[in-house]
């Protein structure tokens, strides 16, 4: 059994606190009888024997806290069942309260509890079980939620809660996943292994939803956008739906499992005093079962029945529907004892009020008052179907032995007295399927069409047969006939061809007589025109040779030329370089007169300024220009005598203030920026700041100045204005990472890099900022500002690594993000392993949790191997002061294949 320090999970679920009657169409509601007995007084009588089981309900273990049976009027009394359970003492308890009894004393065997108030007088309380601090958690399944779960599978609704003080035990009586020890399982993974153990996966179905509520809106756990889920309640029937919640369907237990760690990443928690991770958020498990009743299958037809009898032996198969609701509330706490501040406070009292409402209801229901105050919170209009309703309710009360805790462990051991008082009417909830009716006729009528086209099929296949059978025919006959026709096509052509030859021979000798005159008379014809060309080829030669001779000439007078005028060239050139150097002493000459002359300007100003006020010295009698204010506001706090930065503000204004960022006067740029950088630090200014456009003077004057000073304090100024998250926003849209990893690149003073790291680090932790941070250089610049070597700077950057490995690890989580590490990537792992185990407490613990973060996932564990990441991960499981760390680090190596196989490599005994 968990002890007083243990996780508390808190949730909410979709029950309704008034016994109204659930109704389904063309379903039937049969009642169960749980027992009928009167509730249990407070202090001596006990609980009358169970009643027999019903025929369709499974009989439960002896002293459990359901059983019954059911009976044919509309609606069976079940009183609400209370199990009280007791923690042992923790370690802070076993020191601070070493010399002092137990306030509770146990009597498992009486059903029976003593509550001391003082050192000779006790109260005493009867429960329907009482769990000492030995119990098992499968006792405490057993006897609190088996005979629920028993319930559902057969049809009705049932809802298991669990109440109690802040680190009693109740997330882990109900939500303890057992991935260390089975034995260790918690009430939801038993109720679910019970429940798809009887369901068949073939006929029947699971749904599951996982939900919290949180400061009064109902979130939902496996879709962390969809955090404000309204509450509907159907007019008829009385229930309460969540039509905006996730349902999953559920196959197997390792599914489920995931389905619960995924809800658990996404609940809310804080470190209080009496507990190092309090739940601050009711959490709440639904569960629907819809299960086919056997032995009422309607009987099928055979197959040379007609279709009459086939549709008078279709009957719809009857459903039963149930749905298990299991609440782990939040715990209740003393704001003065868990030391809450802060948001933590608020949330404490949110908190305080839903389970405030809550008692009030059980109180109007155990005094059967007409008025049940259901709509007072969220949390009753969920439960109301849990008390006053139609479910069987299981209650566990945790309680732990601490007198200190006295106040507490009295009022949780009296909201569980009054809620035995109150009775459910419980209803069975059965309808006949007629879809799986529609399903069988669609199958039978796929039957009828298969076999329909089937024959249809046949006769086309004997169509084409024989169609094709009539072509080969038509084929064959048209290839004789064509046959026939080419070869009497053959024959004629032979003929033709022979006729043609013998007609060719008797035109060529004709021919050759009549050419042998013509052949003489062109062959002289063709010698006197050859002699003409011969004698034009001459002449043109002949002019051919005079023009090369000429070229020639002209070729020697341009070379002459060419000569000319490089000499003339050279001259020129030479003539240049006097000119530019005589310029050059022109410009010298020129830029010394025009200093000067700047500079009798200046004391010609000077001196006009003195004769207007009234001589040298004399200083005007008011303050006219936000300048001279901010110099007298600046010289009074030399002198002692300063005045806050909010009556400067106020006198001076943000507008004025902001305009000396842009001062030519350092002094004054100076006294600005640290004007704003003090107004920064109070998170009221900031967004008038940004609104102001001081984010945006401030990044311009890190990019134009050059002064030391003006880099670290404005560096601090936007390492507070970064802390908001549309700040953020701001600050990468306009280049804030460039600037910041520039001015770091330049710094030579620790100040001014832990300012800068700062703010870089604030940036790291926005989810929406990933890519573009890194793609800008903002973890290169982290990394190159580890290179100053100075503690605090080195906190700084270990911190902005750990939130981009946290931000890296939620989003890998949820989907949005796949692949190694963007920190891996650009080589930050091997700083973080060098620095994990620094001797800086600040240090250490981010780059522990970095290291934590990163191995949550497989991808990045071949590159921590390599690195040398797992020996540190071992370390930081066995060694971390930090237990939850140490927790994540012994879970992260336990689940990964690739670090147990390297665990094995190197022989390390985990």
């Amino acid at each position: 059994m968990a002890s007083g320090g243990g996780n508390n999970r808190n949730g909410t679920h979709r029950n309704s606190l008034k016994g109204t009657t659930t109704t389904s169409t063309a379903s039937t509601d049969k009642p169960l009888s749980v027992n009928s007995n009167p509730s249990k007084p407070a202090f001596k009588n006990k609980s009358s024997p169970l009643t027999g089981a019903s025929s369709g309900l499974r009989k439960s273990s002896p002293g459990s806290l359901g059983g019954g049976a059911a009976k044919d009027d509309a609606g069976v009394p079940g009183r609400v069942r209370v199990a009280v359970r007791l923690r042992p003492r923790n370690a802070e308890e076993s020191v601070a309260d070493a010399d002092f009894a137990d306030c509770v004393e146990l009597q498992p065997e009486l059903k029976r509890l003593k509550l001391r108030k003082n050192n000779w007088d006790t109260d005493t309380y009867e429960f329907d079980e009482v769990l000492t601090e030995f119990a098992s958690q499968k006792r405490v399944y057993e006897v609190v939620a088996k005979p629920v779960v028993e319930g559902v599978l057969d049809g009705y609704n049932g809802t298991i809660m669990a109440y109690g003080q802040t680190g009693t035990g109740k997330t882990y009586t109900l939500g303890r996943l057992g991935e260390e020890d089975t034995a260790n399982r918690g009430i939801m993974v038993r109720a679910m292994e019970d429940i798809l153990a009887e369901v068949s996966p073939e006929i029947d179905s699971v749904l599951v939803s996982y939900l919290q509520l949180y400061m009064e809106s109902l979130q939902d756990l496996l879709d962390p956008t969809n955090d404000n889920i309204s509450i509907v309640e159907e007019p008829k029937s009385g229930d309460v739906s969540l039509p905006g919640a996730t349902l999953v369907e559920i196959r197997d237990q390792q599914s489920f499992l995931e389905l619960l760690r995924l809800g658990e990443a996404h609940r809310h928690a804080a470190n209080t005093k009496l507990n190092t991770e309090s739940s601050r958020s009711h959490a709440l498990l639904m569960v629907h079962v819809k299960r086919t009743v056997k032995g009422r299958e309607p009987a099928h037809s055979s197959d040379n029945g007609n279709s009459t009898s086939m549709a008078r032996s279709l009957r719809p198969p009857l459903v039963r529907k149930g749905k298990l609701v299991v609440v782990d509330l939040a715990g209740s706490e003393r704001i003065d004892k868990s030391g809450s501040d802060g948001h933590t406070r608020e949330e404490a009292k949110s908190i305080n009020l839903s389970l405030s409402a809550l008692g009030k209801c059980i109180n109007a229901l155990a005094e059967n008052s007409a008025h049940v105050p259901v709509r007072d919170s969220k949390l009753t209009r969920l439960l109301r179907d849990s008390f006053g309703g139609t479910a069987r309710t299981s209650l566990v009360i945790t309680v732990g032995p601490s007198p200190r805790h006295r106040g507490e462990t009295a009022s949780t051991i009296m909201f569980g007295q009054r809620a035995m008082k109150v009775e459910n009417m419980l209803k069975l909830k059965e309808e006949f399927d007629y879809k799986s009716l529609a399903r069988r006729l669609d199958i039978q009528l796929d039957k009828l069409i298969m076999e329909h086209e089937r024959k249809q099929k046949a006769f086309e296949v004997e169509i084409e047969r024989i169609t094709a059978e009539a072509q080969n025919r038509i084929s064959e006959a048209e290839r004789n006939y064509a046959d026939a026709v080419e070869k009497e096509r053959l024959k004629y052509q032979k003929d033709y061809m022979e006729s043609i030859k013998k007609l060719e021979e008797k035109w060529m000798m004709n021919q050759q007589n009549q050419g042998n005159e013509r052949k003489m008379v062109h062959i002289a014809e063709e010698v006197a025109e050859v002699k003409k060309l011969l004698s034009k080829e001459t002449s043109l030669r002949k002019a051919a040779e005079e023009e090369v001779d000429n070229l020639k000439s002209q070729l020697a007078q341009l070379k002459m030329s060419e000569a000319l005028a490089n000499s003339e060239i050279l001259k020129l050139q030479k003539m240049v370089e006097d000119e530019v150097c005589q310029k050059e002493k022109l410009e010298g000459e020129i830029s010394m007169l025009q200093s000067q002359l700047l500079h009798l300007s200046f004391e010609a100003d000077e001196t006009r300024k003195r004769l207007d006020r009234g001589g040298p010295g004399k200083v005007p009698g008011g303050l006219d220009s936000p300048v001279s204010q901010v110099r007298s506001q600046l010289k009074d706090s030399g002198n002692g005598e300063k005045a806050s930065v909010a009556k400067l503000f106020e006198q001076v204004g943000l507008q004025k203030i902001l305009s000396l960022l842009e001062a030519e006067d350092a002094d004054v740029r100076i006294h600005a920026v640290k004007v704003v950088a003090n107004l920064a630090a109070e998170e009221t200014n900031q967004q008038k700041i940004v609104e102001a456009g001081g984010l945006k003077s401030l990044l311009m004057l890190l990019g134009s100045s050059e002064d030391e000073t003006i880099h670290r304090v404005a560096a601090g100024a936007i390492a507070n204005l970064a802390m908001n998250e549309k700040n953020q926003e701001l600050v990468m849209s306009q280049g804030g990472i460039s600037l910041l990893s520039t001015t770091a690149s330049h710094a030579k003073d620790p100040q001014t890099l832990r300012m800068v790291a700062g703010a870089i680090a604030n940036l790291c932790g926005n989810d929406k900022l990933q890519t573009k941070l890194r793609g800008e250089g903002g973890i290169k610049a982290l990394l190159e500002i580890v290179k100053c070597g100075h503690p605090d700077v080195l906190a700084q950057v270990a911190r902005g690594i750990a939130n981009f490995a946290k931000c890296e690890s939620r989003a890998s989580t949820q989907g949005s993000k796949t692949g190694r590490s963007l920190l891996i990537e650009d080589g930050a792992l091997p700083w973080i392993v060098q620095n994990a185990n620094s001797d800086a407490s600040p240090i250490r613990r981010h780059t522990e949790l970095a290291l934590c973060h990163l191995a949550q996932h497989e991808v990045n564990a071949k590159d921590m191997i390599s690195e040398g990441a797992l020996w540190e991960l071992v370390r930081i499981s066995q060694d971390c002061p930090r237990e939850d760390i140490r927790t994540l680090a012994h879970r992260t190596l336990a689940s990964s294949p690739d670090f147990i196989a390297g665990l094995k490599r190197l022989r390390i005994d985990y």
